[in-house]
């Protein structure tokens, strides 16, 4: 089957009903109890510094476990699995001196997930997989201060993210995804970089793939780190015709759904929804079980607001089993109709009509 055809197949299938992304993997990595070998592999034996911890880098060193987890997400009832990716950048990946392996990193991590998707599809053809390379929000931020006592300090420039995530889309795109998961995203103008970098892709000849746009509300304020509104961060992105757009991360179901219906009331494309499981405790573990989530995102499918679901920080397979089955048979979101008007945005929506 070409890309093209499995894309055509993924938007029919957001037409008919609620489709699952898979949950956290930060998690289930924590739960292989792995060791710095583990992450250093051969290639990476003589790196300086530790490597431990960086999750990514799994997909050279242990594609394995990277493969298992895809194939534990789908058994699950997930319909989308997310590459193994979300720090490989440049400018990510310098905390660990490892900028070289980047494209290696999303090109391996986009193999393994086709290869599992591959074999999904051909064990269930009527429930084809799909496959999303993650794109995550760096560790620099262009909108904010690096220093408290300078307004104006950055650490990185526009040209550098853009750059720094043209690499990461190009090994994404030939490794094999079927659509871009920009993600957990704090600062719009990060944001930005990345889509530009897929537009101008685009332009230059790249397989058009879908995108969708995820961001991340940080608290009960409402607004994202950078300081947004729901309706501002839309209007400031909508530019990019999102396959979906929506938010994961930070806050659990029930603090998430009064901003997932705003932006529901707003969108004319997919809303997509992927919070954590409740609020981390003291430890910074999370204890919401999966019949807990489950009940409060099937409250969103039949509320009519949510076209996709899944998982962020601290969901499993068995939350993601969970809501699957929640779901099923429910009919998934129509997207917003609204009148023609421009709509600008700074932290605050401007409209006129």
């Amino acid at each position: 089957m070409t890309r093209q055809e499995r894309i055509a197949l993924l938007k029919q299938a957001a037409k008919e009903r609620i489709l699952m992304l898979d949950g956290a993997w930060g998690v289930m990595i924590q739960r292989q109890g792995l060791s710095e070998a583990d992450f250093r592999g051969e290639r990476f034996v003589h790196h300086d510094g530790q490597l431990k911890g960086n999750n990514d880098l799994l997909c050279l060193t242990r594609p394995d476990i990277i493969e298992n987890l895809h194939d534990r997400y789908f058994a699950a009832g997930a319909d989308i699995s997310e590459t193994n990716t979300f720090s490989a950048t440049t400018i990510a990946q310098a905390d660990y001196g490892l900028e070289s392996a980047v494209r290696d990193i999303n090109f391996e991590g986009a193999r393994i997930a086709r290869k599992v998707a591959d074999r999904w599809l051909a064990d269930e053809p009527e429930k084809p997989r799909f496959v999303a390379g993650s794109i995550g929000p760096l560790n620099r931020m262009l909108s904010m201060s690096s220093d408290v006592n300078d307004p104006g300090a950055r650490t990185v420039n526009f040209d550098q993210v853009y750059v720094a995530y043209r690499e990461q889309v190009q090994a994404l795109h030939e490794g094999g995804v079927d659509l871009f998961l920009v993600e957990t995203i704090t600062d719009t103008l990060n944001c930005k970089a990345a889509i530009k970098a897929i537009l101008d892709l685009q332009d230059e000849g790249l397989e058009p793939l879908p995108i969708w746009i995820s961001g991340t509300i940080t608290d009960r304020s409402g607004r994202t780190l950078s300081g947004q509104t729901v309706e501002a961060f839309w209007n400031s992105v909508r530019h990019a015709k999102p396959f979906a757009v929506g938010f994961n991360c930070a806050l659990g179901a029930e603090l998430m759904r009064p901003h997932i219906a705003e932006l529901s009331r707003i969108a004319d494309t997919l809303v997509a929804a992927y919070p954590n499981a409740g609020l981390p405790n003291a430890m910074g573990e999370y204890d919401e079980e999966p019949h807990q989530t489950s009940h409060m995102l099937e409250e969103w499918a039949r509320s009519g607001i949510v076209n996709i679901l899944g998982g962020c920080c601290g969901t499993t397979p068995e939350h993601i089993a969970h809501t699957a089955q929640a779901v099923a048979g429910l009919p998934t979101r129509r997207p917003a109709e609204r009148e023609k008007a421009m709509r600008l945005a700074g932290l605050e929506p401007f409209e006129l009509a």
